[in-house]
């Protein structure tokens, strides 16, 4: 197997690679998003090893199958019932049984213990924001998540971060050594990059009753992500340009207190929800993304000006599909941009009101940031993210 413009050799030795798939299997955001796409990446690239997905119950919503993907679940009936102990501890006899020589943890946990086995372990930091921010997060889930990814700093082979900004914060909270870190980009869903038809954007568009043109937003509705400032911004607009937001994403409070600021301020009909959407609550297409490259081609733009992230996967994809990006220009998401992005001050609603007008009025400057934006994507291509974690691996064993 080769890729246009590289040259590489297959290493015959056939490894045993054991997953932590819970979110490969369950969950429909980032952390989904990631273990996916890294899996399935290696299993394409790296097809002389063999990869086991431990996943603690069966999933009805994505599916992992192919050559060399083998999925694993809980084996008895207690492993069964304590699903969450056998994910957290319990896992290694299997690891042991299935001969797994290395074990990566995809969402900032492994197993307790797991030092103790000789099985080599690696773990994956996306954010530490319940540290730096843990006004947001329940008291009790901040203790519970300092104690997870603590013991897998403390514990792991080696630990890879997302961004050069999570990395430092690794080193800061945790006091984790930077020679134990590597850090290792991620990629997103191949199916951004691919041009999507007309006919499929046409029935996508009818689907989930989308207008004609819009903004996007994707994400939760959270604070940190600042979907309060992007509606400030469409009132600074008023109407010039005439575009709605279209929202994917859900939250709770935060997200109560931004359809109350949009209602007080009459921008109700230009705010468009579209995870309330009944079509997309229904739609199997909606709830594995596999209706998004659709949605991100027909944007004018994507407009992300959060506070903070690990990494902010949602500008890679808008920029594999060739859509304007309005990102901020603080934490990691410089990182995740490069030059193919218009950065702002998160903080400022007027900041982010200039770069939406800008770019819907001044095509060739948005024509540029697409090719710019293109160009940088292929820094983030699944065969190069596969292949810096697939080193890593190697250096381990």
């Amino acid at each position: 197997m080769g890729i246009p413009g590289f040259i590489f050799s297959i290493d015959l030795c056939s490894m045993n690679i054991g997953f932590d798939a819970k979110r490969a299997f369950h969950n429909n955001t980032g952390l989904g998003h990631y273990s996916r796409t890294l899996i399935r990446s290696l299993a394409e690239y790296y097809p002389e090893h063999e990869y086991f997905l431990f996943n603690p119950k069966r999933s009805k919503q994505f599916k992992l199958d192919g050559p060399h993907l083998h999925e694993s679940l809980p084996g008895n009936y207690i492993y069964k019932i304590f699903s969450s102990a056998w994910r957290s501890s319990w896992v290694k006899n299997e690891l042991k049984a299935k001969n797994i020589r290395l074990y990566h943890g995809l969402s900032h946990e492994i197993p307790f213990g797991i030092q103790k086995t000789g099985i080599v372990s690696v773990v994956t930091i996306h954010d530490l924001i319940h540290e730096r921010h843990p006004e947001q997060y329940n008291p009790l889930d901040v203790k519970i998540y300092s104690r997870k990814f603590r013991n897998a700093c403390d514990h792991a082979d080696m630990v890879i971060a997302i961004s050069e900004q999570t990395k430092q914060d690794i080193m800061d909270f945790y006091g984790t050594p930077e020679q134990k870190i590597k850090v290792c980009y991620q990629s997103c869903n191949p199916a951004f990059a691919e041009k999507i038809t007309e006919a499929e954007k046409k029935r996508v568009r009818e689907l989930y009753s989308l207008p004609p043109a819009y903004f996007l937003y994707v994400g939760s509705i959270i604070e940190r992500k600042n979907l309060l400032n992007i509606c400030k911004a469409m009132k600074i607009l008023n109407g010039n340009p005439d575009l709605p937001l279209v929202v994917i994403g859900d939250g709770k409070k935060y997200k109560e207190e931004v359809k109350a600021w949009v209602a007080e301020h009459g921008l109700t009909g230009k705010i468009i929800f579209l995870s309330e959407n009944h079509q997309a609550k229904q739609s199997h297409g909606f709830r594995t993304a596999a209706d998004f490259p659709a949605i991100y081609q027909m944007a004018t733009a994507m407009i992300y000006p959060s506070f903070f992230e690990g990494f902010g996967i949602p500008v890679l994809e808008a920029l594999w599909s060739r859509l304007p990006v309005i990102t901020s220009s603080v934490s990691c998401l410089p990182e995740a941009g490069g030059e193919g992005a218009y950065y702002v001050d998160p903080s400022s609603p007027e900041d982010i009101a200039t770069g939406m007008y800008k770019i819907y009025t001044d095509t060739v400057f948005a024509n540029t940031m697409r090719d710019k934006g293109w160009k940088h994507a292929q820094d983030f291509s699944p065969f190069l993210c596969a292949t810096s974690v697939m080193n890593l691996y190697k250096q381990l064993w």
